[in-house]
């Protein structure tokens, strides 16, 4: 479970800001985030420039960003995000599956990756699981992911650092499945997964799913 930041009470309810310069889209999510229990949404802005100058003073925990904005381009504003507020997770929201995005938005800290025809409760879950510390992505995206790593990856010494079970977790990991999900596909326990992760990104140097997937997909 995340730690509050400084000043926000356990259990209260995660702060989520959206930057999305469709008006209908911004609105929607807007009810979204307002009508769900355990979330409070807190401020949205329809480019990043005006993101950029207010969103920090609102403390979100979570932010709700596009790629596609009319000013600076969502993975500018992730990277000066995570620089600006480093506890802020981001959550990419885009009509586009493009590979190449995916890892761009990664590597600039963003934490996961939610397509806009996602339902409103998948968003909800998203937004949870991003807080907890995951990496939601959707199924396709996560496909395309597989996909681009089995096509392009050859033999590094990742392979070599990592043992076979590691290779095997960090891959359901890359799938977007998350650790419970991976404990019963393996058939091993909660714990036993945990153990690999923290033995996979001490290898990796790493300290994130993201960080760790974007790794494995190079």
């Amino acid at each position: 479970m995340s730690v509050p930041p400084e000043g926000r009470p356990a259990g209260s309810p995660i702060r989520v800001a959206i930057v999305e310069d469709n008006d209908e889209i911004r609105s929607t999510l807007e009810r979204i985030v307002g009508r769900a229990s355990g979330m409070r949404f807190v401020c949205s802005f329809p480019n990043g420039k005006s993101a950029l100058e207010t969103l920090p003073q609102h403390h979100p925990e979570v932010v709700i960003m596009d790629i596609r904005l009319p000013d600076l381009s969502g993975i500018e504003c992730i990277a000066w995000l995570k620089r600006a507020m480093p506890a802020t997770q981001v959550l990419i929201f885009t009509v586009y599956g493009d590979n190449e995005q995916v890892f761009q938005a990664l590597e600039a800290g963003a934490s996961g990756y939610l397509l806009k025809r996602s339902t409103p409760a998948e968003i909800r879950q998203a937004i949870l699981e991003v807080h907890q510390g995951g990496a939601p992505m959707s199924g396709e995206i996560a496909r395309k992911v597989v996909q681009s790593f089995r096509k392009e990856r050859s033999e590094t010494a990742l392979a070599q650092r990592l043992t076979e079970r590691e290779e095997e977790v960090l891959g359901l990991l890359a799938q977007g499945f998350v650790t419970k999900e991976i404990a019963d596909k393996l058939a091993v326990s909660f714990d036993t997964v945990r153990f690999h992760l923290k033995n996979i990104y001490g290898k990796l140097h790493v300290r994130s799913r993201a960080e760790a997937i974007v790794q494995y997909l190079r």
